[in-house]
């Protein structure tokens, strides 16, 4: 297997396994897809962590294997390399990215995926797909420029730079830095917690705030306008409410 799902306190846990540089080829591609769609599918599963090895995240799609391909192949599989990751970010439940080591192209296109992204202090992270003649073809064009700006983003997409976490830190291509060896651990940590939140209100956030980022400001009201009113049809509505008059802030134990 190039990838697996593992669950543990309702965290399922997607992990790269396909040493030694976890690269990204049509297999791990396809088998990302399939994983994202379990966990979304899993009611068991409340979060989800994608992570590489400790030493590398992701350092790109399998160059050799591209290099095999042509015009007429490629334009049937960008597609496929495309949904592939958008699995991942439609996932309706809080993902993070645990990124150790190298994530850069796919690597990083996968990390902005993500919800939430925490870096070990050895990360380097980039898009040098420019250096091979190309562009980032698995979201980073589009991604990158909404998380980060189109400035910083043509910066790291015409350069093909690598950057180091703390400068990923400051342009907010990560949220947050750790020791190497504590990055799985504190990813986990902040699934877990949301995995003990409310699945409905958690869903409507995540859906609200990506939906709105691709509309007018109108639109976007809207959508929260009918989540918001549509979670008062909720058991955790319920039980969040009575808690707070009961119980007093941030005592509800949701189901």
């Amino acid at each position: 297997m190039t990838a697996t799902l593992e669950i543990a306190d309702g965290v399922g846990t997607i992990t790269l396994a396909r040493p030694p540089m976890n690269a990204l080829d049509v297999a791990t591609q396809d088998r990302i897809k399939e994983l994202a769609e379990e966990a979304t599918a899993r009611d068991d599963i409340r979060a989800v962590v994608v992570r590489g090895s400790e030493k590398v995240f992701a350092a790109g799609a399998d160059i050799k294997e591209m290099q095999a391909m042509d015009h007429a192949a490629m334009v049937v599989r960008s597609r496929a390399l495309q949904d592939s990751f958008t699995a991942v970010a439609r996932i309706p439940k809080p993902v993070v990215a645990a990124i150790t080591g190298y994530a850069l192209g796919g690597g990083c296109e996968l990390a902005l995926c993500a919800d939430y992204r925490i870096a070990g202090e050895n990360a380097k992270l980039g898009q040098p797909e420019i250096l091979l003649g190309l562009i980032p073809g698995a979201g980073g064009t589009q991604r990158l420029a909404r998380l980060i700006g189109p400035s910083k983003a043509k910066d790291l997409i015409f350069t093909g730079r690598h950057v180091r976490a703390d400068e990923a830190l400051r342009i907010g291509l990560v949220d947050q830095v750790v020791p190497a060896d504590e990055v799985f651990t504190a990813a986990h940590a902040w699934a877990a917690k949301l995995a003990q939140g409310p699945a409905i209100a958690l869903r409507a956030a995540k859906e609200s705030v990506d939906a709105g980022l691709e509309t007018d400001l109108e639109t976007g009201l809207a959508i929260e306008r009918n989540w918001f009113a549509g979670l008062f049809a909720t058991a955790d509505r319920e039980t969040g409410m009575r808690s707070f008059v009961e119980e007093g802030p941030g005592k509800a134990k949701f189901a």
